[in-house]
């Protein structure tokens, strides 16, 4: 129960009662988007905090996917060596609604695979990460309220302790308690179907496997059976029939349900990981209320068809890092800030109706099975099938920077330089001017942009300015332009 004396309604407390300001943030929840949003603060000295309320990892080890965005941010950060040597590599194909078709020719990524890791093993990648910068961590601390003023944030713990800094990020998962402490709606759909999903081994031959999948034709109900390598399978079955669903599900509940669908259960054994999951979809109805932002599974709940949760928080920790450490260094306007809820909650928006569209795909009606099969179809055309993986891996996203050219406020690929490749020179999570002209310079701008002039860079346009999430701010060779962009997303010269 929250104390009375300390809620969001009450009256702040008065300047001799507050506790002194700690830290500069204070990010409650250390999953994958917690623990990215820790390391890019501290890649600016912001002094940070992170409250787990867990003391341990989950019971069960759930592979999760990276998709080419995500691993390309892991590649702008340094990151991406830490985490391959932990991770399967598979085809960058296959992502929506489970259609099976092959990967588009030529995609747009010096990383164009999936790479299938434990959750549990890019959370500690992260973790050990901000750690290294400087970030503190602590387990076993739950927040029970949170009341913020003028000059910051007064967090309550549950064992009575007090902590203070300047704002606070709740990235506590899609039953957020920072969240309800805000009253931020968060409205959608419910569950209403619940369906098993793992990855296990198979003691049937593979062509015997393909050929009883092949029989069933279109499955009567959510179903699938798909190779996953070296023996592994990832298994799709519906949670109607199961007779515990308090808790996690067992291997005899997927032997019990495909027996059920396909007459055999496939002798599957040893499994990676088991999960359960529902339909839900819901939408932060703000991302920011003052000194209090939401990001990842806390802003945003939908079903992991397409796999793209976890990718969605970890970029959205990306973008809002650099954004909130430039308000706590000073350069930056709140003006700034606010482009954080402006360019992540459309993207949000977006994943939520693909979901939701994948999920209709899913179903047994016959009018959502037409649709498939008619999808089906146009998936082999070419830009069809790329359209619909480059929405999945969010690689196409574009932000509105206003008019310009198509690449402005997108994300610049990996290009070639002279001295390497472009993500690189982005470790340290600065601003960048690529400059082919080798006449522009970034001025009082220099300690928040570096500055490489390179007239070989693999690019068509003379100049661009990159933010510290990759995406193109500018593009030209006019100074007095790039001065203009340079305030805007830099805040003040210092000349």
């Amino acid at each position: 129960m929250r104390s009375p004396q300390f809620t969001t309604a009450q009256p702040s407390a008065s300047r001799a009662d507050r506790a002194p300001l700690t830290f500069d943030v204070i990010i409650v929840g250390c999953g994958p988007t917690g623990a990215m949003l820790a390391a890019e603060l501290r890649l600016h000295e912001v002094r940070v905090l992170v409250l787990e309320k867990e003391t341990e990892p989950a019971s069960f080890v759930r592979i999760v996917g990276l998709h080419m965005r995500s691993l390309e941010l892991m590649a702008m950060r340094g990151l991406l060596d830490r985490v391959l040597p932990h991770g399967r590599r598979r085809p960058a194909a296959g992502f929506f609604a489970a259609i099976a078709k092959p990967a588009p020719k030529n995609l747009d990524s010096a990383y164009a695979y999936l790479l299938g890791i434990p959750q549990p093993v890019i959370v500690n990648v992260l973790e050990e990460r901000a750690l290294e910068l400087g970030a503190q961590v602590r387990h076993g601390c739950a927040v029970t309220d949170v009341q913020q003023d003028d000059e910051g944030v007064t967090v309550l713990l549950a064992d009575g302790e007090r902590l203070r800094s300047r704002y606070l990020v709740g990235c506590d998962g899609g039953r957020s308690t920072v969240r309800k402490l805000l009253g931020v709606g968060f409205p959608g759909e419910p569950t209403r179907t619940e369906t098993l999903m793992g990855e296990m081994k198979v003691g049937m031959p593979p062509e015997e496997v393909a050929a009883t999948v092949a029989a069933l034709g279109e499955a009567p109900q959510r179903f699938w059976l798909r190779p996953f390598g070296e023996g592994v399978y990832s298994v799709l079955v519906p949670a109607a029939g199961v007779s515990d669903r308090t808790g996690p599900p067992t291997l005899e509940d997927f032997q019990q349900q495909l027996r059920s669908i396909a007459g055999t259960d496939f002798g599957v054994h040893s499994p990676r990981w088991l999960s359960r999951f529902g339909e839900a979809t819901r939408l932060a109805e703000r991302y920011r209320v003052g000194r209090v932002l939401l990001a990842g599974d806390a802003a945003h709940i939908h079903p992991p068809i397409g796999g793209q949760g976890l990718n969605l928080g970890v970029q959205d920790a990306v973008n809002l890092g650099w954004k909130l450490a430039g308000r706590i260094r000073g350069w930056a306007p709140d003006e700034l800030l606010d482009t954080y809820q402006a360019e992540r909650r459309p993207v949000a928006e977006d994943v939520l109706d693909n979901t939701r569209a994948q999920t209709e795909l899913l179903s047994t009606e016959p009018g959502p099975r037409a649709v498939r099969r008619l999808l089906t179809e146009l998936m082999d055309f070419d830009e069809v099938n790329r359209y619909l993986l480059e929405k999945i891996t969010a690689v196409a996203i574009r932000y509105d920077f206003g008019e310009g050219p198509d690449l402005l406020g997108r994300r610049l690929g990996d290009v070639a330089l002279k001295q390497g490749n472009l993500y690189g020179l982005l470790h340290r999570g600065r601003g960048l001017l690529l400059d082919r002209t080798e006449r522009l310079t970034v001025g009082g701008w220099s300690d928040r942009v570096d500055h490489l002039a390179d007239p070989t860079a693999a690019l068509d346009v003379p100049g661009v300015l990159l933010r510290p999430d990759g995406h193109v701010a500018w593009i030209g060779d006019d100074q007095e332009s790039l001065d203009d962009h340079l305030s805007r997303w830099f805040g003040t010269s210092t000349h």
